[in-house]
C-alpha cells in the first residue's frame, strides 16, 4: 500500500517546519538551554504542523531520533474518541510510572478542547503538578473552548496559516520529487484551496497526480467542483449590466454541467470581494450587500432558487441603486432651487400708476370697508398706509419643505413592508401610526397611548431607525408622539332649545 503525500513530506525536525519559525525558533533554543517546561499548548487552525511539532519536540526533550515508528515513552492520545473522565482517571493512574527507556514520559493529547468539564478537572491537578519525568502537550483547533484553569498552566504557542507563496514554494518542492508535471496556476489554486492547511493542499496535489500525465488548471477545478471562471464572468457580467435573462440561462447552463449552487455563490462572491479590494467596482456598497446575501445561499434548504432570487433581486434594484431589493426607491428630497423667474425681486417703492401685482394675495375686507376696485387704477390709500413706504414682499410664502405628505406616506409604507417581513406584531402597531416628515425627522402619530408607548421603546425605535435610513439614504430620527384628544363638544342650551319647542320638558 502506498503512502500518502502529507505523511511522507511530514517535517520532521524543526529545521524542516515551514511558515511556523516564531514557535520552532523559540522551542528550538529551550531544548538547547535545558528549559523543558511541564506542558505546552499548540493551538491553530488545522494542518499547520500542530502534531507534527509536537512529535519534533517530543523526540528532542528525549533526544531521539523522529521516525514513523511509535516509541514506548511517547504517547498520543485523541481527546475527541477518549473524552470522558474515566480516560483521565487511568491516564492520572499512569503518569506516575517512570520512562522505559527515555528521559520524559510525553503525553500529546490532540484535539483536547474536546474533552469534557469533568475530564478536565480532573486532569487540572496533573498538568499542575506532573510527576518530574512527564510533559504534557496539548494541540487544539479551539483554544477558545479551554477553560482559563487550562490555558493557565501551559505555555501557549499559536500557529498561524501558511502564506500562499510559501505553501506553493513547498508545493512545487514535492511535485518535482515526485516528478508530478503540474502547471504554475494549478498549484497556486491547489494552495488557495488549502488556505493555508499544509495537509489540505499536499492531499489535493496527491490525488491531482493521478488524473493526467500534466496536470492543468481545468484539472483542479474539475477535481474541486469549480466553475470555469468564464462562467462566473459572464454571471458577473450580467449583475452588473442588469441582464436578467443571462442570469438565467448561464445559472441553467452551470446546472446543467452538475456545478453546485454553493460553489457558485462562493465563487462568485469572491469575484466580487475581489474587485472591492481592488477598487475596481464601480459601487462597492451595493457589490457588498450582494456578497452579504451569497452567504446564505450554502445554508439555504433550496440553494438553487435562493441563488436566483438574490441575483435577479439586484437586478430588479441596480447595484448602482443603494436601495435594498424589493422596494421602490425613495431619493432623500432636498430644498429644491429656485429658478430665476422665482425669486423674488427687490422692490422699489410703488408709483401711483403702477397696478398692483397680481401676484399679490388678498384680503377678506372687513365690514365696512370700501370694496377693492376690479379696475387696474390702485386703491386710494387709508389713513394707516403710507405711501412712499417700501412694499412687503410679493413672494412671503412659507419656506418649502424638505418632504410632502405623498413622499412620508410613500416611505413609511415602504418601511411597513419591511418591517412585515421580520416583526410581524410590531407590524400589526405600526400601521395605526400616521407619519410626518421633514426630511431629517420622521413623526408617528399614534391614537392611542399604549401603541406610542410600545414603539417609542429604543430597541423598536433603532428597528424603525435603521430600515428607513436603508430606504431614504440618510439617518433619520424616529419620533413617537399620541395625537392630542379631541376637544369635547359643547353642550347644546337647554333653555334655547326649550324655547324653540315652547317650553316642552326635555330629557338629557
Amino acid at each position: 500500500m502506498g503512502q500518502a503525500l502529507y505523511r511522507k513530506y511530514r517535517t520532521k525536525t524543526f529545521t524542516e517546519t515551514v511558515g511556523q519559525e516564531h514557535v520552532t525558533k523559540t522551542l528550538e533554543n529551550a531544548v538547547k538551554h535545558g528549559k523543558i517546561s511541564h506542558a505546552y499548548l499548540f493551538s491553530g487552525p488545522r494542518g499547520v504542523g500542530k502534531t507534527s511539532i509536537a512529535r519534533i519536540l517530543a523526540h528532542e526533550i528525549n533526544g531521539l531520533p523522529y521516525d514513523d515508528e511509535a516509541h514506548l515513552d511517547i504517547i498520543e492520545i485523541d481527546a475527541a474518541s477518549n473524552r470522558r473522565i474515566d480516560e483521565i482517571r487511568d491516564l492520572r493512574e499512569r503518569v506516575n510510572t517512570a520512562p522505559s527507556a527515555a528521559k520524559y514520559k510525553v503525553y500529546i493529547i490532540d484535539e483536547v478542547h474536546m474533552l469534557t468539564k469533568e475530564a478536565f478537572n480532573a486532569l487540572l491537578k496533573t498538568l499542575e503538578e506532573p510527576p518530574a519525568h512527564v510533559v504534557f502537550i496539548l494541540a487544539t483547533t479551539e483554544a477558545h473552548k479551554l477553560p482559563e484553569t487550562i490555558l493557565s498552566r501551559t505555555q501557549r504557542y499559536t500557529l498561524r496559516p501558511v502564506p500562499l507563496d510559501r505553501v506553493v514554494e513547498h508545493l512545487r518542492t514535492i511535485a518535482d520529487g515526485e516528478k508530478i508535471a503540474i502547471d504554475d496556476d494549478a498549484l497556486e489554486l491547489v494552495a488557495q484551496h488549502g488556505e493555508g492547511s499544509f495537509r489540505d493542499s499536499i492531499s489535493l496535489l496527491d490525488q491531482a497526480s493521478s488524473v493526467s500525465a500534466h496536470v492543468t488548471r481545468t484539472d483542479i477545478e474539475r477535481i474541486l467542483g469549480l466553475a470555469p471562471d468564464e462562467y462566473i464572468g459572464r454571471l458577473d457580467t450580467a449583475v452588473q449590466s442588469g441582464d436578467s435573462s443571462a442570469i438565467v440561462t448561464t445559472l441553467a447552463d452551470l446546472y446543467a454541467q452538475g456545478f453546485e449552487p454553493a460553489m457558485i455563490a462562493g465563487q462568485l462572491g469572491a469575484r466580487l470581494r475581489a474587485g472591492v479590494l481592488a477598487g475596481q467596482s464601480a459601487h462597492p456598497q451595493a457589490a457588498l450587500r450582494l456578497l452579504e446575501r451569497l452567504l446564505d445561499v450554502p445554508a439555504a434548504r433550496n440553494s438553487r432558487q435562493l441563488l436566483e432570487i438574490v441575483l435577479l433581486q439586484s437586478v430588479i434594484t441596480p447595484l448602482q441603486s443603494p436601495m435594498p431589493a424589493s422596494t421602490t426607491p425613495v431619493q432623500p428630497q432636498t430644498p429644491p432651487t429656485a429658478s430665476a423667474s422665482q425669486l423674488p425681486t427687490p422692490q422699489a417703492a410703488p408709483a401711483p400708476q403702477v397696478p398692483a401685482p397680481t401676484t399679490e394675495v388678498p384680503t377678506s375686507p372687513s365690514p365696512g370697508s370700501p370694496a377693492v376696485q376690479p379696475s387696474g387704477d390702485p386703491a386710494p390709500a387709508t389713513d394707516s398706509e403710507e405711501p412712499d413706504a417700501p412694499a412687503a414682499p410679493a413672494a412671503a410664502t412659507p419656506a418649502p419643505t424638505v418632504s410632502t405628505d405623498v413622499d412620508a406616506t410613500e416611505l413609511w409604507h415602504q418601511a411597513l413592508e419591511a418591517i412585515k417581513k421580520q416583526y410581524n406584531t410590531l407590524y400589526g402597531i405600526a400601521r395605526m401610526a400616521h407619519p410626518t416628515f421633514d426630511g431629517a425627522t420622521l413623526t408617528l402619530e399614534f391614537k392611542f397611548a399604549f401603541h406610542q408607548k410600545r414603539v417609542s421603546e429604543a430597541k423598536n425605535r433603532k428597528i424603525f431607525g435603521d430600515i428607513v435610513e436603508k430606504l431614504y439614504g440618510k439617518p433619520v430620527q424616529i419620533v413617537c408622539v399620541t395625537a392630542p384628544a379631541a376637544e369635547p363638544q359643547p353642550k347644546p342650551d337647554v333653555g334655547t332649545i326649550a324655547g324653540i319647542f315652547g317650553g316642552a320638558e326635555l330629557l338629557e
